[in-house]
Parts: structure tokens; sequence; C-alpha cells
């Protein structure tokens, strides 16, 4: 296996952990030997839990005495929160090169972890400064996965990807008798998107019609705590029962009559990342009044052919 290689395996786990580390981002992190063989990778598995780096050199077992260089796709962290700093366990296990895919987008710590290794005698490399073009692609890769997160900081509220499915004849609607009319590759896309999610956002007209059961299936689901359920239901129409069956799939159900304020609301709690999955009503207004950050849209082409397509504003 080569370098590059084992780079993007510590991507890899990172976006496998997408929707089940807030309010902290998802990191993945690969340790080497000098001479460039992967010893282990690791990924953060949620807050409060060991970071990506720690995890790594776990993984490591009895060849962390051989470990010479980590790649994370975050900048390690060097203050003590809910963990221990990450900079101080890579250099208690005797790293002397860790490459960075992207700086930590948070104000207040942005550089530090980087500039502690460098007065530790740490060789230091940002991916978004090399010469190399894997390796800056590769940056700009680790600045994608992070996006929710940085958003977040930014503004206070959660990163919106609308989801929109159309048939081949433009409807948003599947036929009677039928929840959807993607296949079985989309659909498993569909629950990726899901699942590195922290909320499902929906409306009433939706629960009532199709009764989505909003659970991650395919053996995809990643997350130890409740996934939230906003339910946009101005008339009240959202039925007891069904709410009551959403918390039994292990969801957090709310009922909301202002969708700002909800996003406001899910940013206080740490959430990153909103997946709308709703009919053309509410989708439709929050394209209309700019609630979005990246739109999915899935379109039937015929039978055997689909098309997806990833529009974000910037």
């Amino acid at each position: 296996m080569s370098l590059h290689e084992g780079r993007l395996r510590a991507l890899a786990a990172a976006r496998e952990r997408l929707g089940a580390t807030a309010p902290n981002p998802a990191v993945g992190a690969a340790v080497f030997s000098v001479e460039g063989e992967v010893l282990g990778i690791g990924a953060h598995l949620g807050a409060g839990r060991p970071h990506a780096e720690v995890e790594a050199l776990r993984t490591c077992g009895e060849a962390l005495g051989r470990a010479h260089a980590v790649f994370v796709t975050l900048e390690p962290c060097n203050h003590q929160g809910r963990t221990p700093p990450c900079t101080a366990a890579l250099l208690q296990a005797g790293v002397r090169a860790v490459w960075i895919g992207a700086l930590d987008p948070n104000p207040h710590v942005r550089g530090g972890g980087a500039d502690a290794l460098r007065q530790a005698g740490v060789q230091v490399r940002l991916m978004a400064e090399s010469a190399s073009p894997d390796e800056r692609r590769l940056g700009h890769h680790c600045e994608d996965l992070i996006a929710p997160y940085t958003h977040w900081l930014r503004t206070g509220r959660p990163y919106v990807t609308i989801k929109r499915v159309f048939d081949a004849a433009g409807r948003m609607e599947p036929p009677p008798g039928r929840k959807t009319f993607s296949s079985h590759r989309l659909l498993e896309y569909a629950h990726r998107l899901r699942r590195e999610s922290d909320v499902l956002l929906t409306g009433s007209g939706t629960v009532l019609a199709d009764r989505p059961e909003f659970t991650v299936r395919y053996d995809l689901d990643t997350r130890t705590s409740p996934r939230r359920l906003s339910i946009c239901d101005r008339r009240g129409r959202v039925d007891d029962a069904y709410l009551a069956g959403a918390m039994g799939r292990g969801l957090l159900p709310r009922i909301v009559a202002d969708i700002e304020a909800e996003l406001d609301l899910l940013g206080a709690e740490g959430a990153h990342q909103v997946l709308v999955e709703a009919g053309p009503t509410l989708t439709g207004r929050m394209l209309d009044r700019g609630l979005w950050n990246r739109l999915v849209t899935i379109r039937q082409i015929s039978p055997e052919e689909e098309q997806v397509t990833v529009e974000r504003r910037p």
C-alpha cells in the first residue's frame, strides 16, 4: 500500500463516522513507519471519546514503537477538553512528522496544534500548501469533510442538505402504492446522506402521505445516539401514534412551525448537518428562502438510467 493510499484510508475512516461525532467534526488518522508502511488507522468515534490520532496510535499495537509519521484529516488539538490534547499523545509516541489535511476552522485554536508540534521539533506539512497535486486534492477533500462543522462555527446554524428525487416525467411523488422510484444503488446513496446527518427535516405532508420510517438501512448506521427528526407541521396534523413510532425507531421527533427558528435552535444544540427529505412545498420554500447549503438532485432518466447532481451555495 502506498503512502497516498494510506492517507485515503484515513479519509475513508473519517467519512464512516459522519453524523456520529457532533458537536465534534469527523476526523480520521493513519500512522506510518519510516519506510511508509501503514501501522494503524483510526477515526474519532464521538464526543468525549478518544480522537482520531489516539485511536490510530492504539490500533498500531506492538508496532507502535515504529511509529514515525501520522496523517490526520484535521489539525491535532493542543488543548485540554473532554479528552487530553492530541499533540501530547503524538509526541509521547515519538512521532517525527505530521501531515495535516485541513487546519482547524475554529479561529480560537486554528494553527495552535501545528505550531506546538513544530516547536517540539516535529516536521509538519499542510496538504493545501504541498507542491503535489495529489496532496492538494486530498487537502480539498479534508476541507469538504468538515464543511458542515466549518459552517456551524461561522453561522451558528447547521449545514442544510436538500435531497430531491424526480421521476422521468419530473414528478417528485412516487406512484400510488410505492414510496420511491429510485434504484437500489441510489437508495443506498440516499441512506448514506441520511447517515451523515444529525437531523432529518420533513413536512407533515410527507409524514401523512408516506409514514416514512427515516431509519438508516443497508448496514450503514454508525450512530450511538438518537437522531433528531424535525417535522414542519403548522396545522398540527401529525398524529401521536407516528411520533411514538418514531421514538421507538430511535429518533427524537419534534414538531416545528418556523424553519428558521428551528435551524437556530438546532445549531444551539450542536447539530452540524440537516438533511431535508420533504415534498415539493417545503423543499421549494427552503430553496426560495435560501435555507440550504447543498442541493442533491436524483433524477430518473429512464427505467435503467438515473442521474445525480450536487450543487453547493457559496
